[in-house]
């Protein structure tokens, strides 16, 4: 009699539905943030968007394809490993990238919370997706709690960017207001 070979992957199922589902309707929500912020006159460039603003959606689209990748019923676990791999590799490329745009832009001046989670955070966690990927090979059991700890990080990070940005763009827009309710009292002053 065959003994059944139980995937490691199964006992994850429920953590990757929910893990997975808040990530797409954290992206959702982060298009409609986008909509809002296009309908401001505020200031803004698109070196700040691709440093600050499309890491987040990334973040959030690399959790729901990793969700979406363990939830898949694969014969072979290499494939797994070999997925996971290319995205942490992928990850760590971009960040590198997303770095490089932060430090160049001009619009905004990161501070050390931003450095932390924009560029930091998301480097170390796709690295550890990437090391990851390499224990899978041999401890597929272990893998998976760091590849669990991973999109827990990129949900949080994304969470915490989401509402960094959302409360820089109301502040930006309420001292816009201010300003320009000023110079309407102060052109009516001088008329």
């Amino acid at each position: 009699m065959h003994g059944v070979v139980v995937s490691p992957l199964t006992a994850w199922q429920n953590f990757y539905v929910i893990v997975g589902s808040a990530a797409a309707a954290l992206t959702g929500l982060m298009f409609v943030v986008v909509t809002l912020i296009v309908s401001l006159s505020i200031r803004r460039s698109n070196s700040s968007i691709a440093a600050f603003g499309t890491p987040t959606v990334v973040h959030f689209c690399v959790t729901l394809l990793i969700a979406a990748l363990l939830c898949a019923p694969w014969q072979e676990l290499w494939l797994v490993s070999l997925m996971l791999g290319l995205i942490g590799l992928g990850g760590v490329l971009y960040i590198a990238n997303v770095t490089r745009i932060a430090m160049k832009q001009e619009h905004y001046r990161p501070v050390f919370e931003d450095w932390l989670c924009h560029t930091v955070l998301p480097f170390i966690a796709y690295l550890a997706l990437f090391v990851a990927a390499i224990v899978f090979l041999y401890y597929p059991v272990n893998a998976l709690f760091i590849v669990g700890a991973v999109t827990l990080i990129f949900l949080f990070v994304g969470i915490h960017n989401s509402w960094d940005t959302v409360t820089f763009i109301t502040l930006e827009s309420y001292k816009q207001e201010q300003s320009d309710q000023a110079r309407i009292e102060e052109s009516a002053t001088t008329h």
